[in-house]
């Protein structure tokens, strides 16, 4: 297993895996993700916050990070954290136990830039997911109303996301 940097050429891929996900989301979840820009996930790569795991010579899953998230985790963005966005996992490889190598990864890329916490927030009460990331280390924090959503994508507006949060 690896894990490293998406890259420019992963772009295409990228996408289609998002549109994968969401179409699978529609089919089990009330909640479900929109079709995300193409600048958006650009800019992601660009800044190296848009990683992918590779097995055996194929990206299996691929999600995208960050350092600060204060429309989500409001006065907690002060807390020096790893914020993990979109977890997407390759069709082929689902019920793998990838996102637990995800924690394993995390926590040590937390701990080399200095933070003390790995978080995520899912939209919505999707209790088989809280289930699953609280399966994985995370604590699951509770519900939060977002207020300023400027800036975040769609399936952030007038929502109520779960909020997990791992301790480095």
């Amino acid at each position: 297993m690896e894990i490293q940097n998406s890259s420019i050429e992963d772009i295409d891929f990228i996408l289609d895996l998002y549109k994968s996900a969401t179409a699978y989301q529609k089919e089990r979840f009330i909640s479900h993700w929109p079709e995300f820009e193409r600048e958006m996930v650009v800019n992601e790569i660009v800044e190296n916050r848009q990683w992918k795991m590779i097995i055996d010579g194929e990206v299996v899953c691929i999600w995208a990070t960050t350092f600060s998230d204060p429309l989500i985790w409001e006065d907690k963005d002060k807390d020096p954290s790893v914020y993990i966005h979109r977890i997407t996992t390759n069709p082929k490889f689902r019920g793998k136990g990838l996102v637990k190598k995800i924690v394993e990864w995390s926590k040590n890329y937390a701990t080399q830039n200095g933070k003390k916490f790995v978080r995520m927030d899912t939209v919505g009460e999707n209790l088989k997911l809280i289930e699953h990331y609280t399966s994985c280390g995370f604590e699951f924090l509770g519900l939060s109303q977002l207020i300023n959503t400027d800036g975040l994508p769609q399936h952030y507006h007038n929502a109520v996301v779960s909020l997990f949060e791992l301790k480095v």
